[in-house]
């Protein structure tokens, strides 16, 4: 049986998708059901999210039932409702002594340029995702979260490349797994982080070839890039069967973030809304600096991967469409 090296490696987690190919929209789940400790961090300066303020680690609530990845712009955190809903009818959730209340997380990409803008992921499509949700190897490219998602669009939406949802696990010292999930929905350019060459991105109309969107951007240095605003955002998940506290995994969703700007050129922008959480389940003690550089690097894997696994739709292509990305 061949290993898993998604985000389900980590023992306690379920994943499922909603996919609507013809809307161009869906969303993912990220279930773990028994609860884990969670942080996150938000880099990105155009987000959209929902139940963020409860994970900083002053707050009380320590653990978390699930987190929602979506498209549909913020019509997308709707579908956290159905995860809530799902997850009260098995019995999980926060308790409060009359009732539990499942504590779910969101963030949304924005993927309404493509497709159908009319539909977007609600309380029924997370409700979905949680009924496929299973510990089978996560399904990558332009499934769930990411079958919308596109890359490079600095020269506009129609120029841009095709991305999805990508997956990657590591297992290191005394068994500590980490691993993430990631939707890749930048304004900017996928690199190879060990080359830097473009794998998607901006693409040159008629001659074909990929635009740098750092050194476009920087060629537009002054002027205004509002069209694009709204438009992207990086979204993900990052889990470890480490023990950790919620200081420990906010820390670990900090360093994540290294993942992106490795592969996304240019990251964080003022045009993202780059988010990653961090979740933690198990009972083996480890230091959140090295969690959290592995974090970094799986992150990164699970980009490159979101990109390769994509598939071309409703007219923008993948990178496995293009004949020959510089």
């Amino acid at each position: 049986m061949a290993t898993n090296a998604t985000l389900t490696a980590i023992p306690g987690i379920l994943v499922g998708h909603w996919t609507d190919e013809d809307a161009a929209t869906g969303c993912t789940v990220v279930l773990c059901p028994e609860g884990a400790t969670a942080g996150v961090d938000v880099r990105g300066s155009a987000p959209g999210t929902r139940e963020i303020a409860l994970l900083d680690p002053v707050c009380m609530v320590e653990r978390v039932h699930a987190v929602v990845l979506s498209g549909g712009s913020a019509f997308g955190l709707a579908a956290a409702d159905g995860v809530m809903r799902w997850l009260e009818e098995q019995g999980h959730g926060f308790d409060v002594g009359v009732a539990r209340v499942p504590i779910v997380p969101a963030a949304i990409l924005f993927d309404l340029a493509i497709g159908r803008a009319d539909v977007r992921p609600d309380g029924a499509a997370g409700y979905a995702a949680c009924q496929a949700a299973s510990r089978a190897p996560v399904a990558q490219g332009s499934v769930g979260a990411g079958t919308g998602a596109t890359v490079g669009k600095v020269l506009g939406f129609r120029q841009a490349t095709k991305a999805g949802i990508g997956s990657a696990a590591r297992t290191i010292g005394k068994g500590i797994q980490v691993a993430a999930l990631v939707a890749v929905n930048a304004v900017g350019d996928v690199v190879d982080p060990t080359t830097g060459r473009i794998l998607a991105g901006a693409r040159r109309p008629g001659v074909g070839g990929f635009v740098d969107s750092q050194r476009f951007l920087e060629s537009r240095l002054g002027q205004t890039l509002q069209d694009l605003a709204g438009r992207n955002t990086t979204i993900g998940v990052v889990a470890t069967n480490a023990r950790l506290t919620k200081a420990g995994c906010t820390k670990v969703a900090q360093m994540a973030q290294d993942g992106l700007a490795r592969t996304l050129r240019p990251a964080h922008t003022m045009l993202d809304g780059d988010i990653l959480f961090a979740l933690s389940l198990g009972s083996e003690a480890a230091d959140p600096g090295v969690v959290g550089g592995v974090a970094a690097d799986v992150v990164a894997e699970a980009v490159v991967r979101a990109v390769r696994a994509a598939e071309g739709l409703h007219g923008i292509p993948a990178l496995g469409d293009l004949a020959g990305p510089e």
